[in-house]
């Protein structure tokens, strides 16, 4: 973790920003962290159902949003945090007829919890195989 100062309407804050990466090659070369924590606020970088370069579940966009949400949860894990921190997720998917799969995947990590969610259609993700992708920002208590 790094103090660095920021001023801000001429009061002085500090921020905490941590950086959190799971040692992908793309974290690198994008030039991007898996999240990031800001003070008590966390940011979770879009994530994929993909392991060691593979794509998991091809074909499947329940599957594939249940592992993206398990691969949130332990981020958030990670930042001291829990799935009951997360205030937001963008879900992205390359077709909108998968949105009842999609969301009851969602859902059964949500319910309870009910973030502001949007979900929308994209033309494509970084591999034709992925038909999902999450994003999801979180407040720590």
């Amino acid at each position: 973790m790094s103090w660095r100062p920021c001023i801000s309407n001429l009061i002085c804050d500090f921020i905490l920003k941590k950086l959190f990466n799971s040692g992908a090659a793309w974290e690198d070369i994008v030039g991007y962290s898996r999240a990031v924590l800001c003070n008590n606020q966390l940011e979770v970088s879009g994530t994929t159902a993909v392991e060691n370069s593979e794509v998991l579940y091809p074909g499947d966009p329940y599957l594939q949003t249940k592992c993206i949400l398990e691969k949130i949860k332990v981020v958030l894990e990670q930042a001291g945090s829990s799935l009951e921190d997360v205030v937001r997720t963008r879900i992205y998917v390359t077709d909108i007829a998968h949105w009842e799969a999609v969301g009851r995947a969602h859902g059964e990590f949500f319910s309870s919890i009910k973030p502001a969610c949007t979900m929308v259609e994209v033309s494509a993700l970084i591999d034709p195989k992925l038909l999902v992708e999450i994003e999801a920002s979180a407040i720590l208590s």
